[in-house]
């Protein structure tokens, strides 16, 4: 249940404007979304990311230095039109030309894709993939950053589950409900339909079932598992706790290890919620030396930090 709001119809604007008043040393707001408030390198590929709102961290609040250069905004569980795209686009870009990233939602390939089409048109090269993290910061060109993306994507793979629906503000009742005592095996951030429900099980098996199905579908320029380097993202959907999501992860942990893997930098927590939804899902990222490279790169934005970097002038 969302508790605190005003009018409905206002708080994804009134999430945005107090989002920008607290992290103004990192972001400004501009049309359709926001932007780094700090400068980049003239000519560097300006990385866009962008969705729905309702899913903190994402988008917006991965926008800073070492990862995004904008991000739109939607409302609600709700793409953001291609005005909007392109107006933040416009407003990131650095002269080396964009990259859309997304979720391979419809509206979402609709919407970018139309705005792709308009920026191509304007005169400002611009690519798209339903990826998040690329090599931008690094100096890599438009195509270079684009085949680094796509071969992160070709090497990921998740897979996830969620006991209960969220409730959106002004609803007094949830998005979508799961059985009680179940949980939806497979269902999407916004309940879409998964591949089962099943008895919600204990943190080990359920452990166990993630990894076990993510092992069935590891891509194929994994050639042996033995030897292989990974990282891990154990993602809460809102209302499953950091300490429930740390008694998953030990068990997650031994079954990779056992398994002759060796994980690089694992995560675990909150990157991509859905308001209060109960659940949480499992990716795993086969890594080669340059995208281990960039996976261990430093950021500094709103909601994801690592290592440490210089602070960039504000713009």
């Amino acid at each position: 249940m969302t508790y605190l709001f005003n009018q409905p119809s206002d708080f994804a604007r009134e999430l945005t404007e107090g989002f920008v008043a607290a992290h103004s040393d990192k972001v400004r707001q501009v049309p359709g979304g926001v932007v780094r408030s700090t400068c980049s390198p003239e000519g560097c590929v300006a990385i866009v990311v962008g969705g729905g709102s309702g899913h903190y961290p994402a988008f917006a609040w991965l926008v800073g230095q070492g990862l995004a250069h904008g991000a739109e905004m939607g409302n609600l569980f709700a793409s953001p039109s291609a005005q909007q795209i392109c107006s933040v686009a416009r407003a990131a870009h650095n002269g080396g030309g964009v990259l859309l990233t997304f979720g391979n939602y419809a509206g979402d390939v609709l919407h970018f894709g139309q705005a792709k089409a308009r920026l191509n048109a304007e005169g400002i090269p611009c690519e798209l993939l339903a990826v998040f993290k690329a090599a931008a910061e690094v100096g890599y060109d438009l195509a270079e950053v684009l085949a680094v993306a796509e071969r992160a994507n070709q090497r990921t793979r998740f897979f996830g589950v969620a006991f209960s629906g969220c409730t959106l503000p002004g609803v007094d009742h949830p998005l979508f409900t799961v059985p009680e005592g179940m949980m939806g095996v497979g269902m999407g951030i916004h309940g879409e339909p998964g591949i089962k429900d099943a008895p919600i099980s204990s943190a080990d098996e359920l452990a166990e079932l993630l990894v076990n199905a993510l092992l069935k579908e590891v891509p194929q320029a994994v050639s042996a598992l033995s030897g292989q380097r990974l990282s891990v993202v154990l993602n809460g959907l809102g209302s499953v706790k950091y300490e429930e999501l740390f008694v998953v992860y030990r068990r997650v942990a031994q079954l990779l290890t056992a398994q002759g893997l060796t994980i690089v930098e694992p995560e675990v927590g909150e990157l991509v919620t859905s308001f209060d939804m109960a659940g949480l899902s499992l990716t795993l990222f086969w890594l080669d030396e340059e995208l281990e490279r960039f996976w261990r790169a430093s950021a500094n934005t709103p909601a994801f930090r690592k290592g440490s970097m210089t602070a960039a002038e504000p713009r």
